[in-house]
């Protein structure tokens, strides 16, 4: 079942489009309950799909928690990690189920700032979420959150620097407050100090986009969505050597092997598969003795990897995992802030020794070097970004050690 992506839902700016077919229910019923907003996310087990799957009822409370009249919202659409392109489809397509659920969102926590933060390089999603914006500002379910609050409720799109670091919470609070995005140490968290020392709720994109679905349709109904012990439903980002790349919107839990064979359409020109980058290019590798994995939270974390944001980079045979690595080293490398010594010398130094390997200059002692870096590099910096270099350095080792080992110098 589409709950995000049903073509109904594309209805651009239009509010009148979607409060036609049902929007703004969700919102209703939190106005009526607004005390219930919380414990029934907790019962429907939606968790954050930005990557860190965190609890969201967990964080709501937290923020709701703060002593201090002021609090904000912060959508995060940032996203800029290769493989990752759900965010930017449900900003251009179908904005107003994001809105709602920020709405919703602002009266759980009591905010009266709500931010929509989209990489500008998306000039469709931030044309798109502005008009959208500026059509719930005049609505009178906004007002009525301002009601239920006791403060005025201010809407608007703040587009982010574009860069990768920008995406990480802290980052992105440096960020809507107009300043570079470095990342900061925590704690203190977001939700006990974020944007100007306010505490402020960093949710993705696609996690708000369920929860006016949610309080449409209750607990019972999104936790029914999901397979085996999984709930709702995920956006997974396919892309790589697959006939049919693009954005598949099925029931958490769904196999991989389905997800590649059944929806993807099989293997790009019948080419035997390799494995697949899970949850974009930080984490771990899959191989064919993987296609069975169910794709969710606790079922991948069983397999010592991850769902992330839901990407999947599928490699066929013939592609050199050794060279896919190289290039998403690089790009971490290239990002890195350099704020932190570790990271930004660290990812460096992998990125030319991967290099070197691929072009056939290899040293006898690279392997154990990379392989010492990826114990020593991870939680080295203040975000997930060297962590993230380390773990796809370390699993395609792991995995693919012979193709390493063919890149060294024969004697």
């Amino acid at each position: 079942m589409r709950v995000l992506t049903d073509p109904a839902r594309r209805t651009g700016a239009d509010l009148a489009a979607w409060l036609a077919q049902g929007g703004g229910e969700g919102l209703g019923r939190a106005l009526a309950d607004p005390a219930g907003i919380v414990p029934l996310l907790e019962q429907a087990g939606l968790r954050g799909l930005g990557g860190a799957g965190f609890p969201t009822h967990r964080k709501w409370a937290a923020v709701a928690a703060q002593p201090g009249p002021e609090r904000w919202v912060l959508c995060n659409g940032n996203e800029d990690e290769p493989g990752t392109f759900k965010d930017r489809f449900l900003l251009a397509e179908t904005p107003h189920q994001v809105i709602e659920g920020a709405l919703i969102a602002a009266l759980a926590v009591g905010a009266s700032r709500l931010v929509l933060y989209v990489n500008p390089r998306e000039a469709e999603a931030v044309a798109t979420c502005r008009a959208a914006l500026a059509a719930w500002q005049a609505h009178p379910l906004v007002a009525a959150v301002a009601a239920a609050t006791g403060q005025a409720l201010a809407l608007r799109v703040v587009e982010s620097s574009g860069l990768y670091i920008g995406g990480e919470e802290s980052g992105a609070v440096a960020s809507v407050e107009g300043g570079f995005p470095f990342p900061r140490l925590k704690p203190p968290f977001p939700a006990e100090q974020g944007v100007h020392g306010a505490p402020t709720l960093v949710n993705n994109v696609e996690t708000l986009a369920h929860v006016p679905h949610i309080l449409r349709h209750g607990a019972g109904w999104y936790r029914g969505l999901g397979l085996g012990e999984a709930v709702g439903t995920k956006l997974y980002s396919l892309s790589g050597d697959v006939l049919r790349p693009g954005l598949h919107e099925l029931p958490m839990g769904t196999s991989l092997r389905e997800l590649v064979f059944a929806h993807g359409g099989g293997m790009l020109a019948e080419r035997p598969f390799k494995a697949v980058f899970t949850g974009g290019p930080s984490n771990t590798l899959l191989t064919a003795a993987d296609l069975d994995v169910a794709l969710d939270f606790d079922s991948l974390r069983a397999r010592g990897s991850r769902l992330g944001t839901g990407a999947m980079i599928v490699v066929g045979e013939g592609t050199s995992i050794l060279r896919k690595t190289a290039e998403y080293v690089s790009f971490f490398a290239n990002n890195s802030c350099g704020q932190c010594p570790p990271c930004k010398i660290g990812t460096h130094q992998v990125a030319r020794i991967l290099e070197r390997l691929d072009t056939g200059a290899g040293r006898p002692g690279d392997l154990a070097a990379l392989a010492n870096l990826s114990h020593m590099l991870p939680g080295s910096g203040r975000c997930g970004l060297v962590d993230g270099a380390a773990t796809v350095l370390a699993s395609s080792l792991a995995t693919f050690r012979a193709e390493y080992e063919a890149a060294l110098p024969r004697e």
